[in-house]
């Protein structure tokens, strides 16, 4: 026994700590991230980076890379035979018909482009990230201006190999 009290995690870190557990199920490595959505101190939902149901992973068969455009020019390469963790668990929303709205997201990092424009559609309305994506200021423009809190853990940025 010690005598140093023991502290218990906040909410946030509670949460955030059991997206690391979801993520050990991903079956992409570059990006083995995982979610939670939660509302009232509940979980409501969890889901992790995976292919489609019945599609072959990138553990099992490789990456399926395609080459990005930017407009300022830039190349960027990105695995599109996932599904993101933040979108597997709105689809798991959908699918057990369970509402998301005014929830709070947990996940890795600031969420792309088209999870955050889902994030916004679904009516969630927190979103907290452990770091931030380095492609992730257009989902910060969009967050801020539909009105969603954005929390960061800490301000270091992950950045993709690769990219």
């Amino acid at each position: 026994m010690t005598d140093t009290p023991y502290i218990r995690p906040s909410w946030d870190e509670y949460f955030m700590e059991i997206a690391h557990t979801v993520s050990k199920r991903a079956t992409c490595d570059r990006g083995r991230s995982g979610c939670v959505i939660a509302r009232g101190r509940q979980i409501l939902v969890t889901g992790y980076v995976g292919s489609p149901i019945g599609l072959p992973h990138c553990d099992d068969v490789g990456h399926q890379m395609k080459k990005m455009l930017h407009e300022d020019g830039r190349t960027t390469m990105h695995c599109v035979r996932t599904v993101h963790a933040e979108q597997n668990a709105i689809s798991q929303a959908a699918r057990l018909g369970i509402s998301i709205n005014g929830a709070t997201l947990y996940c890795r990092m600031t969420p792309c482009r088209v999870c955050a424009m889902l994030i916004i559609n679904c009516g969630i309305k927190r979103v907290v990230c452990e770091k931030k994506y380095h492609a992730g200021g257009e989902s910060e423009i969009m967050f801020r201006d539909a009105g969603l809190e954005l929390v960061y853990f800490n301000e270091d940025f992950v950045k993709y190999d690769n990219q």
